[in-house]
């Protein structure tokens, strides 16, 4: 199994084995296994080679998620992290919009209503299957209280994923045992230029009711005297209402800008070229781009709502309540004069970093994954 270079070394060679669910290919040095194929192995050295000493087959995983390929709504790019955080585990993953009986050992489910038709389903061909349930904003903070099929999918799951750590709380107690917090995480991000000459604020994600995407401009009215504040709106409009009134705003405050729907990686270079981030939804399951925000170091201010308490902690100093435009306005105005104000919510944002670290995300990930194979393997 050896083969020799020029100089003599020993050149990595490669074994081929063959499963049912193979045939797999294994380097005798990095033994790496292809992310499609859902094994590993482990290969120990004897006198200058590698032997294969067995074959562990990691169960492969569907994920399925109401919003299409191409779509750039949050639970789409929740469900490809996730896809390729599993993988980097070595396990074999898909990603589809609906579960149809395709073979897998595990089923993870995105949005418990809007998913219900993929979750029953498995149920009843898998009655002893592992199924992870991932809770949204929606699911949380409204389907749970109006919807018996969100309901039904929670009776259903093998375990249920949570975004923040106060999701776990909203649930009914006989849910919190089998329920895992998996916060969203975020890269590193560009490093931090806020102009020095304006004081400015942004606002990420799309606009639609659920964000209340124009309080930090409403807050520009309680800010009269202010041309040092400027508000920075990035996001695609999501009806076409929404896009009238951001651009009738842009027209009357000199203060406010609307970029449009813009690619990630400029989202992320206007939050790290600003002083502050503004999230003042009505419902968020773990806004990723509170994640985001702390990564790069930009301080946050946010609604206190349950969602973005579970993702800063009950303890951060940038709330105000939700919908209140002139509360808004004097945490700004504070951030803006305050040097030490301001220094407190950055120490605050960047001590809530580890939380959203890829490899975080994928240590509790991975771990409600096996959590719900094992309890399957118990049934």
């Amino acid at each position: 199994m050896q083969a020799r270079t020029a100089r003599g070394k020993i050149a990595p060679q490669r074994a081929r084995v063959h499963h049912e669910r193979g045939p797999y290919v294994f380097e005798n040095r990095r033994h790496r296994v292809p992310s499609s194929n859902a094994a590993r192995c482990v290969l120990p050295r004897e006198q200058g080679e590698y032997a294969i000493r067995g074959v562990e087959v990691l169960p492969r995983i569907a994920i399925v998620t109401p919003a299409r390929a191409g779509t750039r709504t949050g639970n789409r790019h929740t469900a490809v992290r996730w896809a390729r955080l599993l993988r980097a585990a070595g396990h074999a993953v898909t990603v589809a919009t609906e579960w149809r009986g395709e073979r897998c050992d595990a089923l993870v489910a995105l949005h418990a209503r809007r998913s219900h038709a993929s979750i029953a389903r498995f149920r009843a061909a898998r009655p002893d299957a592992a199924l992870v349930l991932a809770l949204t904003g929606t699911d949380l903070y409204r389907d749970l209280a109006i919807s018996a099929e969100a309901r039904a999918s929670l009776e259903l799951a093998t375990r249920l994923v949570v975004l923040q750590e106060d999701g776990r709380r909203i649930l009914p107690r006989r849910y919190r045992a089998r329920t895992h917090v998996v916060y969203q995480s975020a890269a590193e991000g560009p490093p931090r230029a806020p102009p020095r000459r304006r004081f400015r604020v942004v606002v990420v994600g799309h606009l639609r009711e659920e964000k209340d995407p124009f309080r930090a401009a409403d807050a520009l009215a309680h800010l009269p005297e202010r041309d040092d504040v400027e508000v920075v709106q990035v996001g695609e409009a999501m009806s076409t209402a929404m896009a009238r009134e951001a651009a009738a705003r842009a027209a009357r405050e000199p203060r406010y800008r609307w970029t449009g729907g813009t690619p990630h990686a400029r989202a992320l270079a206007w939050i790290a070229r600003s002083h502050l981030l503004v999230v003042s939804s009505v419902m968020e399951g773990g806004a990723n781009v509170i994640a985001e925000a702390a990564r790069i170091g930009t301080p946050v201010l946010a609604s206190r709502i349950s969602g973005n308490l579970g993702m800063l902690g009950r303890g951060y100093p940038g709330y105000f309540p939700l919908g209140e435009a002139a509360a808004l306005a004097r945490l700004v105005r504070r951030a803006a004069d305050d040097p030490a104000y301001y220094a407190r919510l950055a120490r605050a944002t960047r001590a809530r970093r580890a939380l959203f670290h890829p490899r975080a995300e994928q240590r509790a990930l991975v771990g409600a994954v096996r959590a719900a194979l094992a309890a399957a393997q118990r049934r």
